[in-house]
C-alpha cells in the first residue's frame, strides 16, 4: 500500500480534528504533527443496540458505555436471560462464533449437553493486503496468563496442577510468564511473492509464530500467521488447537511443499535464543 502511495503515520493517533475555512479537516496527531485531509473516517467500533429492549425491567445489567452484556456461558446476570453474538462483552464479534454459540447453547438447554462454547481457540483472520491469521492466545496474553498462574502457584504451592490452567488476569507478572513460554518464529518469503519484484520481499516478508507452554509438555497455546491466504492457513489448524497438541506433534507433521502453511512444521528458531528468524533455503 505504501508503494502505491498510501501514507502511513506510525506510533501516533489523532488528538484533534478541526474544520478548515475551505471545507477540509486539519488533523493533529499525538506526535505533534498535523496534516489536512478532504475526508476523515474513524473506525470507532460498535455499540450493542440493547437500549430499546427494556432489559432493566427484568434486572439484566448492560454496559452503560456500549450496551453490551457480561455473560458466563451466554447467561446474563439474570439466570433465565441468555445472549449470543456481538452483544457479548469482550468476546469475538464474528458471525460464525455467534452461530456456534447459539447451537451449543440450544444443545445445553434442550438436548442434555454440557459442553460450553470455547471462545479462546477460534481461528480468525484479518483480510488486509498482507493477511493475518491467529488461533489461541497472543504472546502478550500468554505472558500475562501464565505469569499470573505461576505467581498463584508460587504463593500457594499446595494447589493442584489444575490451577495452572491459564486465565486472563488483570495484573501481569511478565517475568514468570516469559519463563513459562517458548516462542518459535520465522520470517519467510511465500513462493507467490518471490515471483514479483514489486513485492519488495527484502522489506516485506511473511511471518509466523507458535507459542508453547513449557510447563505442560510444550503444548501449543497460540498460533499466528502473516502472509497470503491467512484464512485458509489458520482454519487448517483450528481442529488441532481445539483438540490440543504440542510442538513435537507440529514439528513431526510433514508439510506440503511449497506452501506457506508448511513453515509451521519447520520452525526451529526460538525468540529466546536471539537468533535470526529469517528463513533460509526454498
Amino acid at each position: 500500500m505504501a508503494a502505491k502511495g498510501t501514507k502511513f503515520i506510525h506510533g501516533a493517533t489523532p488528538s484533534n480534528i478541526a474544520p478548515t475555512a475551505d471545507g477540509k479537516y486539519e488533523v493533529t496527531f499525538t506526535n505533534g504533527s498535523t496534516d489536512v485531509f478532504d475526508t476523515v473516517m474513524a473506525a470507532a467500533g460498535r455499540t450493542a443496540d440493547t437500549a430499546g429492549l427494556n432489559l432493566a425491567a427484568v434486572g439484566v445489567e448492560a454496559s452503560p458505555k456500549n450496551g453490551k452484556l457480561q455473560c458466563v456461558d451466554e447467561q446474563t446476570n439474570v439466570p433465565y436471560v441468555y445472549a449470543i453474538g456481538d452483544v457479548l462483552q469482550g468476546l469475538p464479534e464474528l458471525t460464525p462464533v455467534a452461530i456456534q454459540a447459539g447451537i451449543m447453547l440450544a444443545r445445553r438447554m434442550f438436548g442434555g449437553a454440557s459442553e460450553a462454547m470455547d471462545y479462546k481457540n477460534i481461528a480468525t483472520a484479518v483480510f488486509t493486503p498482507i493477511e493475518y491469521g491467529a488461533i489461541g492466545l497472543s504472546e502478550e496474553e500468554a505472558i500475562e496468563a501464565y505469569g499470573e498462574s505461576a505467581a498463584r502457584v508460587a504463593a500457594h504451592p499446595a494447589l493442584p496442577d489444575t490451577h495452572l490452567t491459564p486465565t486472563f488476569p488483570t495484573h501481569t507478572n511478565a517475568v514468570l510468564g516469559e519463563a513459562n513460554l517458548e516462542v518459535y518464529h520465522s520470517e519467510f518469503v511465500p513462493l507467490e511473492w518471490s515471483l514479483s519484484p514489486e513485492r519488495e520481499t527484502d522489506t516485506y516478508s511473511g511471518f509466523c509464530k507458535v507459542i508453547c507452554d513449557k510447563t505442560a509438555n510444550m503444548n501449543v497455546v497460540g498460533m499466528h500467521y502473516l502472509g497470503p491466504n491467512a484464512g485458509e492457513v489458520t482454519q487448517g489448524y483450528g481442529v488441532a488447537m481445539k483438540k490440543g497438541f504440542n510442538f513435537r506433534d507440529l514439528s513431526e507433521t510433514v508439510g506440503i511443499h511449497p506452501t506457506t502453511s508448511e513453515v509451521f512444521t519447520t520452525l526451529t528458531v526460538t525468540k529466546s535464543s536471539g537468533a535470526s528468524a529469517a528463513a533460509a533455503g526454498c
